[in-house]
């Protein structure tokens, strides 16, 4: 059995950044050492461990079976001993540069990147924000590494090492443009199936559940016009008589500059519940905790 005594600290942190970039070269930059000293690090390793730990590949350095089971632990580890090394260390969000990364889908954006935008030139003036697309990365990944702070939206595949906090749960309506004929009716279940519509062709839940429920109700996507993302829909439904379901903060955030409606569908479609995560990693993190309190303080419902 190793006991603490028997591993370098410094192996550890050769370790978890072998595991995150997988290029020898690149992490004898971020480290300041030699390619030999990282391939030494990496050597005492594997005696210690009696494992490869790493095997070299075309696409890089591939971590083993039991470098898998490893990282969490060891970038839980090296965090908490970061953060005992720096108690006295405070955030200032009025003078602090630091740049944050939050994961959010296309709906995400619209509904909370102005909010966000507004109130950090007044409060955190020299703060950096970022966003990507939640679909486009290996989220477990990006933010065990924390190139990810935050996730935004509606995730129900994340493990135990993510903390939540429930944001607020919506509807999704119907919206038109004011020049529809069917604007300003009442929508029966009659004038709904026999409208145009505009589906939002997403394979990712919770949307493809909604997809499914419209299916079921006589909507069938082949029928009628297509597009993979939601933040497009304003513009293409506020030229045409065409019908789209999009979540209701959606609606509310486009309707007046697009001069739509919106209403509630004559069909039963689930509800969408957004949560805001973060890896456990990071839940002492003084930055972290200040950006998790300002979105809570302006979205929580």
């Amino acid at each position: 059995m190793l006991e603490p005594k028997d591993i370098d600290l410094n192996l550890l942190v050769v370790f978890q950044e072998v595991f995150q970039d997988r290029q020898i070269s690149s992490v004898a930059r971020k480290l300041g050492l030699s390619q030999p000293a990282v391939s030494n690090a990496l050597a005492r390793l594997r005696r210690s461990f009696g494992d490869e730990l790493f095997v070299r590949t075309a696409a890089g350095m591939q971590p083993t079976a039991l470098a898998d089971q490893l990282a969490e632990p060891v970038a839980l580890a090296l965090t908490h001993i970061t953060q005992a090394l720096n108690r006295q260390e405070s955030f200032d969000p009025a003078s602090s540069r630091r740049h944050f990364t939050i994961a959010m889908t296309d709906v995400g954006e619209v509904y909370f990147m102005p909010l966000l935008a507004q109130h950090l030139h007044s409060l955190a003036p020299q703060i950096q924000l970022s966003t990507v697309r939640a679909t486009d990365i290996d989220l477990k990944t990006e933010m065990e590494s924390g190139r990810i702070d935050l996730a935004v939206g509606a995730f129900d595949n994340l493990s135990y090492a993510w903390y939540q906090r429930r944001l607020f749960k919506q509807n999704y309506v119907c919206i038109l443009r004011k020049q529809h004929p069917l604007a300003d009716q009442k929508i029966g279940l009659k004038e709904f199936l026999s409208a145009q519509h505009l589906i939002v062709a997403s394979q990712e839940n919770p949307y493809a559940r909604v997809n499914q429920s419209l299916e079921k109700a006589g909507i069938t996507a082949s029928a009628h016009l297509r597009v993979p993302h939601f933040v497009a829909v304003p513009y293409i439904v506020s030229s045409n008589d065409l019908l789209a379901t999009v979540p209701q903060k959606l609606a509310e955030r486009s309707a007046a500059p697009f001069g739509l409606e919106y209403f509630k569908p004559p069909i039963r479609l689930p509800s969408l519940q957004t949560n805001m995560f973060w890896h456990r990693r990071y839940n002492q993190d003084a930055g972290n905790q200040w950006l998790r309190g300002f979105i809570s303080e302006r979205f929580v419902e």
